[in-house]
């Protein structure tokens, strides 16, 4: 069938509270995606583990939620490192009972193009992104195997050729996941977070759209996100004209 694609609502896409009863994880909460992401599944009824390393942040992001009616908890941890990860899942175990689904965002970028991307700029690259990803899903399969994990990669307009191996390590890490009985998803946004909800809205719905329980069915999923192009910013006029 041609002809213009017809807008659906999102109320129809989302059912009131599709989440409810659900408990999410969501790393890096407190910054870029993650908080899109975060407000769309507390919209959607689930209690949300908000996982960052600052808690100050973390805990503005709660507040924010709470006062829109959502359930949210911050946790301060470090998801690189192995045990910090273990921890916070513990403690989320210890609050709910259940951790039913992580999101995980692994989109670090690199501050530098390739050419002069230093060693440690690299190893911070990897340990964000592939490092604490593989971490998060062995502790996942050694201790909560039927959690759901929805990765956030490296953004599809980062060209640099740092970038390829890390988009290629999780594609795989998600791909083959099946080995272990895992239902792991990577999403690939088209560039990197707006801070705008509305820009950034397609992402969080993708995420979402994993996340309900009638889509258990879908892992091993790579899925590209295209996403608005940012508007550009307006220069104001010099009141003595250019130059000046």
């Amino acid at each position: 069938m041609t002809g213009p694609t017809a807008t659906v609502p999102r109320a129809a896409l989302f059912p009131t509270q599709p989440l409810a009863g659900q408990v999410v994880a969501v790393t890096s909460a407190d910054q870029g995606y993650g908080r899109p992401i975060s407000a769309a599944l507390a919209r959607a009824g689930a209690s949300v583990v908000l996982i960052g390393g600052n808690a100050e942040t973390l805990a503005a992001a709660s507040s924010s939620l709470e006062q829109l009616g959502g359930t949210a908890i911050p946790i301060k941890a470090d998801v690189g490192v192995p045990l910090d990860w273990l921890s916070a899942q513990n403690r989320i175990l210890e609050i709910f009972g259940a951790l039913h689904g992580i999101v995980h965002l692994a989109d670090k970028r690199a501050s530098s193009d390739f050419t002069m991307l230093s060693e440690n700029e690299w190893m911070d690259l990897f340990n964000c992104n592939v490092k604490s990803s593989v971490g998060i899903t062995q502790i996942v399969r050694r201790r909560l195997p039927g959690t759901w994990l929805t990765i956030v990669g490296p953004h599809l307009d980062e060209q640099g050729l740092h970038a390829f191996p890390q988009r290629g390590a999780l594609r795989a890490l998600v791909e083959q996941a099946h080995i272990e009985d895992l239902r792991l998803n990577l999403v690939l946004p088209s560039r990197s977070s707006s801070g705008e909800e509305l820009l950034d809205q397609p992402l969080a719905d993708t995420v979402l759209t994993l996340a309900l329980p009638g889509m258990t069915h879908l892992r091993g999923n790579v899925i590209d996100v295209p996403l608005p192009a940012l508007p550009k910013r307006r220069v104001t006029d010099h009141p003595y004209g250019p130059g000046l």
